[in-house]
C-alpha cells in the first residue's frame, strides 16, 4: 500500500537519473571543483548539504573537491578567494546570498569558471539592470522551478486541511528573498485552486539556522487554525516540523526528502540542487561548461518533484496533484513566481 502511494513521489525524479549518468566525452583530467555554502551551513540536511552531496558525487569524474563553509556572510569573500588561490577550475556559490560577491569574485578572475545556485545570469549583479545584457560569461545560473514542486504540495495540503474541516494551511519562511518565496507562491496559488476558500498564513523567521525561530512561527499559525505546515527555512524550519509532531498537525519538508524527520510529515517539496551541482563540475569536465547562462530543471526534467507521501493520504488526492502535474509539464498550467495576494 504505501510502496504504491509512494510512486507519485518517486516519479518526479526518474528523469533525473538521466542528468547524472555518464559524461558524453572523456572527463578532462586534473579538474578541481569547489563549494562555497551560504550562511545554512552543511549540516542543515537540506539546501547546503544536499549540494555537498552533488559535489561528492562528482569525484566519480576522478574531480579534487573543495568544501567551504560559511558561518556568516563575512565569509563569502574569504571563502570564494580561497577557492581561486587553492586553483579551483570551477567555483559553485550554493545560494542567492552570494550573488554580489560572487560577482565581485568573478570580475576579478575572468579566467576561473563560477556557477551559483538559485541564481540566474540574466539579473544584476550579472547582467545590466537596466538592459538585461549578461555581463559575465565565466558565471552560469543553477535555477530552479521550485514554484512547481511547491504547487504539488500545496495541492494535498489543501486538499488534507479541508478534510479536517479547516481550509488553514501555513507556510513558515526564513528569509523573504526570491528562491524562499517562489516555493510559498506555487504552494498559495495552487492550494487556493484545489480548494477555494484555503487561507495561506504565510511567516517569516529572518533566520535559516535558529530552529527555535521558525518553530515558534509555526506555533503561532497552529494557534491560528493551520492543519499543515509547509517549512521553507532551510535548517531552521526543521523547527517547523518539530511544532507539527507536537501538535498532531501535519508538517511539509523542502529542498530533500525529510520525510523521515518527523512523526507527521505529509511530504517533502523537492529540489534536486545535488543535480545542479553535479552538472555544473561535469561541463567543466567534458568540456560543455556554457558560462553566460542557465541550466534550469523544473518537473519536466525531473529537477523539481514531490517526495515520499504518508500513507495516510488518500489516494483521490494524489492523483489530483498529479493532474495538476500534468498539466504543468505539458504547459497548460502556468504557476505564478512571486506569491499571490489574497
Amino acid at each position: 500500500m504505501r510502496k504504491q502511494l509512494l510512486i507519485a513521489g518517486s516519479a518526479a525524479l526518474v528523469l533525473t537519473l538521466a542528468l547524472v549518468a555518464g559524461a558524453s566525452s572523456a572527463p578532462k583530467a586534473g579538474v578541481t571543483a569547489a563549494l562555497v555554502s551560504d550562511i545554512g551551513k552543511f549540516n542543515d540536511r537540506g539546501f547546503n548539504q544536499n549540494q555537498l552531496t552533488g559535489l561528492t558525487r562528482s569525484k566519480s569524474l576522478g574531480v579534487t573537491t573543495l568544501s567551504l563553509q560559511s558561518n556568516s556572510v563575512a565569509d563569502y569573500i574569504p571563502n570564494l578567494t580561497s577557492a581561486v588561490r587553492k586553483h579551483a577550475d570551477i567555483i559553485i556559490s550554493a545560494g542567492f546570498l552570494l550573488a554580489n560577491d560572487t560577482a565581485t569574485v568573478a570580475k576579478k578572475y575572468p579566467g576561473i569558471r563560477f556557477a551559483i545556485t538559485d541564481y540566474p545570469v540574466e539579473a544584476a549583479p550579472f547582467a545590466d539592470a537596466k538592459t538585461g545584457k549578461v555581463l559575465f560569461n565565466n558565471v552560469e545560473g543553477l535555477t530552479y522551478s521550485a514554484e512547481q514542486a511547491g504547487c504539488l504540495v500545496g495541492v494535498l495540503a489543501a486538499k488534507t486541511a479541508e478534510a479536517k474541516g479547516h481550509k488553514i494551511i501555513g507556510a513558515v519562511a526564513g528569509l523573504s528573498i526570491p528562491p524562499v518565496n517562489v516555493w510559498v507562491a506555487g504552494y498559495k496559488f495552487c492550494a487556493k485552486k484545489a480548494v477555494p476558500g484555503t487561507k495561506v498564513l504565510l511567516g517569516y523567521s529572518q533566520d535559516f539556522v535558529a530552529t527555535d525561530k521558525c518553530k515558534t512561527v509555526a506555533e503561532n499559525q497552529i494557534a491560528a487554525g493551520a492543519e499543515v505546515l509547509f517549512q521553507v527555512a532551510g535548517g531552521c524550519g526543521l523547527g517547523v516540523l518539530k511544532a507539527a509532531d507536537e501538535a498532531g498537525k501535519w508538517g511539509i519538508g523542502v529542498d530533500v526528502d525529510q520525510y523521515a524527520l518527523g512523526k507527521n510529515v505529509l511530504t517533502s517539496a523537492i529540489k534536486r540542487v545535488d543535480v545542479g551541482v553535479y552538472q555544473a563540475v561535469k561541463s567543466v569536465s567534458d568540456g560543455t561548461y556554457n558560462g553566460g547562462h542557465d541550466l534550469n530543471f523544473d518537473l519536466k526534467n525531473g529537477g523539481v518533484g514531490v517526495g515520499k507521501i504518508s500513507p495516510t493520504v488518500p489516494k483521490a488526492y494524489i492523483t489530483l496533484m498529479n493532474s495538476y502535474k500534468a498539466k504543468i509539464i505539458a504547459g497548460t498550467l502556468k504557476i505564478p513566481t512571486s506569491i499571490p495576494k489574497g
